[in-house]
């Protein structure tokens, strides 16, 4: 009890003192904030990226792509094959039909609104139940394409990220130009990247003949069981040569070569800042160290022990590492939270639009990281006031 009692009282002195150092406190505490604002920022990147490529996956939701492709681009499949796909008994049937979309997908070239430049845009081609697939689509503008015709609707993504997709406008691909009839929205997945046709007037357009890459659709139930049934009847029929894989699955391995380079970059920035913050963090508290020399002489001189001396360093430099992550953490989430962005999707080779995603995992991962810098810079400064002399000490004042 008197050693906790000698910890309170040492601890309430060192924090009543941080005015006289107020300078170099606010310079380690901003230092420490601009360490986690930067490393939430970059890894929020990450984030939202990943948050794009899964938020509009269901349970029930499957994809269905020649053998060996490892995306839609590198994937084909024949009428034939497509028409044993849908005539599956487990598939999800709506008022519509079955919940299955026989699609294609291929890029065209745009010009960036930012920059002017050309980019890569997906342009795919849906059957009628696509939305019935993908439960979250919704349109916020204009109307749904008719088939047969050169319509498109294109996703908010798009239309914010790349010129001539607002409502009204036409697009050009080479000497096919399609009307843009309505915007809409898919939960902030993916599909908010893309511009939709029908499949059947892109096969024309693009001379696929009755071919497909790809066949989207949603299972009766999205139990694990259910799947892997579904999944074994198809690979096992001699009519067709599939890859069946969940959209959930599909989608995370879409994102996990660029989410897994953020990530690396994003440690390595906070690593290297972090160490520079974890020197301005030494710097504060051997400076606060010498300024308490007199007071800390005079503590060991009427009977206080080394440890709470060792504690009350602590205490502040964890305290001003607590309060720089929490400022840096609030202005990571302000500043990039929800800030839209487009990036090449290396899969597909096309962009993908997404918002930057300051998660409550982040901004914990920021707090932990910045109370490690302020430990590691409290600990040497506070071994350095343990072993101070205290005769000598008192004599220096």
């Amino acid at each position: 009890m008197r050693s906790l009692s000698q910890v309170a009282i040492v601890t309430g002195v060192c924090i009543r003192t941080i005015s006289q150092r107020l300078g170099s406190a606010v310079a380690a505490a901003f230092g420490i904030a601009g360490v986690v604002a930067v490393m939430v920022g970059v890894l929020s990147i990450g984030e939202g990226l990943r948050r794009a490529m899964t938020t509009s996956s269901t349970d029930d939701g499957v994809i269905i792509m020649r053998s060996g492709a490892d995306s839609e681009m590198s994937s084909g499949l024949s009428l034939e094959e497509t028409r044993v796909i849908e005539d599956s008994p487990m598939i999800l049937s709506g008022e519509g039909g079955k919940v299955v979309s026989a699609e294609l997908f291929v890029v065209i070239n745009l010009p960036k609104r930012s920059t002017g430049t050309d980019a890569n845009v997906p342009l795919r081609g849906v059957q009628g139940n696509a939305t019935s697939v993908r439960p979250y689509f919704r349109l916020v503008a204009g109307r749904m394409f008719e088939r047969g015709k050169n319509e498109v609707i294109v996703g908010v993504g798009a239309s914010r990220e790349f010129a001539g997709l607002e409502l009204g406008d036409t697009v050009d691909v080479g000497p096919n130009r399609w009307a843009v009839v309505g915007v809409f929205e898919s939960g902030g997945g993916t599909a908010e990247s893309e511009i939709w046709t029908d499949a059947a007037v892109l096969q024309a357009a693009y001379r696929r003949g009755s071919t497909y890459q790809s066949v989207h659709l949603r299972l009766k139930s999205g139990d694990e069981a259910v799947f892997q049934e579904f999944k074994d009847v198809l690979t096992t029929d001699p009519r067709v040569n599939v890859k069946v894989i969940r959209q959930v699955q599909y989608y995370a391995e879409q994102s996990a070569m660029l989410s897994d380079l953020i990530n690396v970059l994003g440690g390595l920035i906070a690593m290297l800042m972090g160490i520079g913050a974890i020197f301005g963090a030494l710097n504060t508290m051997y400076s606060s160290v010498s300024a308490r020399t007199l007071e800390i002489a005079t503590l060991r001189a009427l009977g206080f022990g080394a440890f709470p001396v060792v504690v009350s360093v602590l205490v502040e430099s964890l305290m001003l590492s607590l309060v720089g992550g929490t400022i840096g953490g609030a202005f990571a989430f302000l500043a990039f939270d929800g800030f839209q962005t487009a990036t090449l999707n290396w899969q597909s080779f096309s962009q993908v639009t997404f918002a930057f995603d300051v998660s409550v995992g982040l901004l914990l991962q920021g707090i932990v990281y910045a109370t490690f810098i302020g430990l590691v810079g409290g600990c040497f400064p506070a071994w350095r006031a343990a072993k101070l002399p205290i005769a000598a000490a008192l004599r220096a004042f």
